[in-house]
Order: C-alpha cells, then structure tokens, then sequence
C-alpha cells in the first residue's frame, strides 16, 4: 500500500517531466535556382535521419517577409530530449552538410516554442494542411495582461469552431506569442461570410464593454506584429 502512495503521489510529477510541449522551428533559404535539388536533399534527410522526438513537419512559406523559405519544425519533445538531443551523430552531419547545405542561401533563423494548450482551442498535434501565423509582440511587464486577452480570445474561437493553436517563445528574441489559424477546412476558412467578422463575435462573447477593453489592451501592450501563410509540405517531411 505504501509503494502504491508513493506512486500516485509521482504520478504528477511524472506528467510535468513528460510535458512534450517543446518545438524547434527552423526557417531555411534555398538558392533561387536550386529550389528543386534542395527540396530533394531535404526529404531524403529527413526520411532517413528525423524520427521520433526529432521528426520533421516541414512548411513553404507563402506569403510575409519570409516568403520563399521553408520552416522546418522538430517535435514536440521535452527540453530534457532538447539538452539530449546533440547533433545526431557524424553520419547526419556529414549528410546534412554534404546534401543539403550547398543548396542553402546564407539567411537562416532558429528559435523555440512552447505550445500552450491553456490558450489553445486546438490539440498540439492535430494539424492542418494550411495555416496562417500572426506573430504578436509585446512589452516588457505585459505578459500577464497578455495570456489574459488571448484567453478571452480562446472563448471565442471555441464558439466560432476555430482551431487555433498558441506558442510561446522561449528564449528566441523578442519576447512573442505566436498565434497560428489551422485551416481545417480549407482557406475558403478565410473567405468573407464563413465566419462572422471578429469584432461581431468577441461581442457576443463578452459584450461591448469587453469588446472595448480588448481593443485598449492590445494598444497598449502590443508593440508590433505581422502574419504569413504557410502550407505543409509532407513530402518533404518525416515518414
């Protein structure tokens, strides 16, 4: 009986240490007149060297300043998987820098993300061929304020059927939330008349005086952002 107490009380522990909510997103240029040898190189790796914790989901970047790359995202895992992971090994190395590499421009980024299941409407992995990100930045000592307007965001999308998932950054420049809109259905999601405009929807949630305290708030806390459309690309992914 005492073993058995002693289990159920590690049990939550267990569940936190567990908590695969961590992502790296990777974001690649291929030369202009190399796009298709790249695309190549990269399924190959991927389907040889990414299973598992370090599986690939890998997306074009359509639209946005970004536009013309490819953002590859690694998990979900746990940062202890992350302080684990290392390089893979000298064969992927040698095959990332042999195959893939010398058809990449010298632009590139890397950062992490944590995926907030709290301010979601939408389970981490239960993706979309289509999606659009809107990158929201904010001052510093306003990141309370800030899980508190996304969380009467989150009422809203639940009662409009959005899925949409929210990441946090983690010590990957400027602090940011990443919003991101999976088009379940399609991009006629984005057609006008599908939906009902935000604005009409967040006041049937919370009326106008709340509809006005959002409006304040984001003036107030945000200090920019921008968006983009990505589509998957599975064949360029893990298998």
């Amino acid at each position: 009986m005492r073993k058995l107490l002693v289990l159920l009380f590690a049990l939550p522990l267990f569940a936190v240490a567990q908590n695969n909510n961590v992502i790296s997103v990777d974001r690649y240029f291929p030369k202009a007149d190399k796009v298709p040898q790249f695309e190549k190189a990269l399924a190959a790796h991927a389907q040889k060297y990414h299973k598992g914790d370090t599986k690939w989901l890998v997306l074009s970047i359509e639209t946005g300043p970004d536009a013309g790359g490819y953002q590859v995202v690694e998990g979900p895992k746990t940062w202890d998987s992350v302080d684990k992971r290392g390089d893979l090994g000298k064969a992927h190395m040698d095959d990332w820098n042999g195959s893939v590499q010398p058809f990449l421009s010298d632009r590139v980024s890397f950062s992490y993300m944590t995926f907030r299941a709290d301010l979601s409407s939408v389970a981490q992995t239960d993706y979309a061929e289509k999606i659009a990100v809107n990158h929201v930045f904010y001052k510093p000592g306003y990141y309370d304020e800030m899980q508190e307007s996304i969380t009467t965001m989150k009422k809203v999308w639940e009662q409009s059927n959005q899925s949409i998932a929210v990441y946090e950054s983690s010590s990957s420049g400027e602090p940011q939330f990443t919003v991101v809109t999976r088009y379940k259905q399609g991009l006629k999601e984005r057609e006008t008349g599908f939906r009902e405009p935000f604005p009409v929807r967040y006041k049937k949630a919370h009326g106008q005086e709340g509809w006005d305290k959002y409006v304040a708030g984001v003036r107030e806390m945000v200090t920019r952002q921008w968006s983009e459309l990505l589509f998957v690309k599975s064949e360029l992914g893990s298998k």
